[in-house]
């Protein structure tokens, strides 16, 4: 069984929702991500989305590409990534995704990036631009390392591409509440419950949802339907809003313990 697998079950028995915060790594730098990190864990966050900052986010809006920016501006590597998480291990055991695009895994290698991320501590992938039909080398490599594979569904998405995702994913699927890129939204798709009814008569795995949330009613609303809330670019925002800020991982950190409370 799998960190991530039995995070869910856990909080299957307590009854609870999960609160899933995802940031860039090295945004603005790896040793303040290092500090935010503790304080999305010391407020409350139940699993980390750790992003990998790439040249040419596609799936991202304004925010999560200014982070990439800020975070790329440091000329480091996943090896950096990997001590970072290693760092991480010191001090908390929750459940560690990373989130990005094929291009910078493929080019590590896929058996290499397998195996030193679960020596680091990480416990799966995300990857955003990689449909299931593609991703059986990166899953093999990954399953013999014991990591997941998370893979999308969208308001748009097909029974065909539910049953295939179904197929291919383990940790828990991620749904995109909304059609387009990252990014905080001032509302949110009205048929998300429908959509996660549909998703259910596919899989049992557990189910997030991401995209667009950003405020404590949205998580409250969200959480309505869904085994755990995935909230990235208003984080992100709190971050650039304090650039410089030597109270900005505090901001952060108070900020998420509004989000976390929404859970409860």
């Amino acid at each position: 069984m799998s960190r991530i697998e039995q995070f869910f079950n856990e909080r299957k028995a307590k009854n609870e929702k999960a609160l899933i915060p995802y940031i860039t790594a090295g945004d603005p730098d790896l040793k303040t991500t290092e500090k935010i990190l503790k304080a999305l864990i010391d407020s409350g966050a139940d699993m980390i989305e750790l992003g990998v900052p790439f040249s040419d986010p596609m799936a991202d809006g304004p925010t999560i590409q200014a982070a990439s920016q800020r975070a790329l501006k440091n000329n480091f590597s996943l090896q950096n990534i990997f001590s970072l998480v290693t760092r991480v291990r010191t001090f908390s055991s929750i459940p560690i995704i990373l989130f990005g695009y094929y291009n910078p895994f493929f080019q590590y290698g896929l058996k290499r990036l397998s195996r030193d991320a679960q020596q680091a501590g990480v416990d799966g992938f995300l990857i955003v631009d990689l449909p299931p039909e593609e991703a059986g080398p990166i899953k093999e490599a990954a399953n013999a390392a014991g990591l997941d594979i998370i893979f999308l569904l969208a308001p748009t998405s097909t029974d065909e591409r539910m049953k295939r995702v179904a197929e291919m994913a383990s940790g828990f699927v991620y749904y995109v509440s909304v059609t387009g890129v990252t990014g905080a939204r001032k509302s949110l798709d009205a048929m998300i419950g429908s959509s996660i009814d549909k998703i259910r008569t596919f899989t049992k795995l557990p189910i997030g949802i991401g995209f667009g949330i950003s405020t404590p009613e949205q998580v409250r609303e969200v959480a309505r339907y869904s085994d755990a809330v995935i909230v990235g670019s208003a984080l992100i925002k709190v971050i650039e809003d304090n650039l410089g800020d030597p109270d900005m991982v505090q901001k952060v950190g108070e900020f998420m313990s509004s989000l976390k409370e929404a859970t409860r």
